[in-house]
């Protein structure tokens, strides 16, 4: 709620539990206690959180992610077409093949982070389309 009241940070997921109070056990005697809420919880603007729960700023359903089988697919481009037309210019077609090599290193380095945690994977999507717009 925190980071949310101070936008310091987009919250995703599901709706928090809602437990926003404390509760003390007071014993009274005889083998009896008595349990009395003595504290709530509240965000830095205010807002309780007791029975609420903190609403996300983007609001994941929870799904199970599956890859499919690999198919070894591999997507057709003009350099690999039999008799296409250079560019003129061999130092481009480097160029993009330094640059092909790069982003399956980048991809490499995703592959540490189970993408069937779909949250996870909507977060690094999210994280990627900030990187973008800046």
């Amino acid at each position: 709620g925190a980071l949310q009241d101070h936008k310091r940070a987009i919250i995703m997921g599901s709706k928090s539990f809602g437990k926003g109070s404390v509760q003390t056990i007071m014993p009274t005697g005889n083998g009896g206690a008595v349990k009395m809420t003595t504290a709530r919880y509240f965000t830095p603007s205010g807002r309780s959180i007791q029975a609420t729960g903190i609403e996300p700023d983007i609001e994941l359903e929870r799904l199970k992610l599956e890859t499919l089988e690999a198919t070894n697919f591999k997507p057709i481009k003009e350099a690999d077409l039999s008799r296409h037309l250079s560019n003129g210019n061999g130092k481009k077609e480097e160029k993009e093949t330094k640059k092909e090599a790069e982003k399956n290193e980048k991809d490499e380095d995703v592959k540490g982070v189970d993408m069937r945690d779909y949250p996870l994977k909507e977060a690094l999507n999210l994280l990627k389309g900030i990187a973008i717009l800046r």
